[in-house]
């Protein structure tokens, strides 16, 4: 049975968060602080995007009602505080929402993704005066999606490369000076290098439109269910994959990589 869709049931979460954290409430979330629910939150988006990745649809509908939990727990924390309350926060995205779509909202006439997207960034922009141009890009965001969000927000100030060539030219470059770094047997430098040939993949992903994020999840991805599958013929076998040689494990997967090309 469909939920009531005018959102009568965010007043009733609230309340129950509310239940939760009152004197005689439960013990475990009255001890909770915006620092301590901070892993949860991380948590809980990811776990809306690993739904979103397997199609599994109902537990989307519960892994983001986890998210929204999250959400109005950390509200209901901030209102005890007097710092702000649910009104506030959803006030306060409306007119994020209105004020970033004068094309709906207003007269400007935009008919393409594209301007949509270049109007809002300048909006942003113009609503941040003052700020970096790298201040928006979260430090907690895993690394790899902070290299793409820091390349792009780079390139609108002229820190590029004019096409794709020049990046990859410096990924050899920067794995030319991670190998003198190891061959020295310098380990810090070695590091920085990598790193260094780390953030040069990432811009050569962003440039040529690939999510560097979901394609190395995808990649992990492939990897796990090959390994699984060794696992697996292992077992067939009779055997422990922990207790072949190396050359044995490489002969099950050179197979397992063949079945899948068909």
């Amino acid at each position: 049975m469909l939920a009531d869709q005018n959102g009568s049931n965010f007043p009733r979460l609230v309340k129950i968060m509310q239940r939760l954290l009152a004197p005689d409430g439960c013990p475990w979330d009255r001890e909770q602080t915006l620092q301590t629910l901070r892993t949860y939150v991380i948590e809980e988006a990811y776990e809306v995007a690993d739904a979103i990745d397997c199609g599994n649809f109902e537990n989307l509908c519960e892994e983001l009602g986890d998210l929204l939990l999250q959400v109005v727990f950390q509200t209901e924390l901030a209102r005890r505080q007097s710092w702000f309350g649910h009104n506030d926060v959803i006030d306060g995205i409306c007119e994020k929402l209105i004020h970033r779509h004068p094309h709906v909202f207003g007269d400007e006439k935009l008919t393409t993704a594209s301007e949509v997207r270049a109007n809002w960034e300048l909006l942003k922009a113009d609503k941040k005066q003052g700020r970096g141009v790298l201040d928006g890009v979260p430090s907690s965001l895993p690394a790899l999606l902070r290299a793409l969000r820091v390349g792009q927000k780079a390139a609108r100030i002229g820190l590029d490369w004019p096409d794709s060539m020049g990046v990859r030219e410096k990924i050899d470059e920067e794995l030319s000076e991670f190998d003198e770094a190891v061959a020295r047997g310098d380990e810090q430098a070695a590091k920085q290098e990598l790193g260094d040939v780390l953030f040069s993949l990432a811009n050569l992903a962003r440039k040529k439109g690939i999510d560097p994020e979901t394609a190395l999840r995808e990649t992990l991805n492939r990897f796990t269910d090959r390994v699984r599958t060794v696992e697996a013929e292992a077992r067939r076998l009779g055997r422990k994959v922990d207790e072949m040689s190396a050359a044995e494990v490489d002969r099950l997967w050179e197979a397992v990589k063949e079945k899948e090309a068909f």
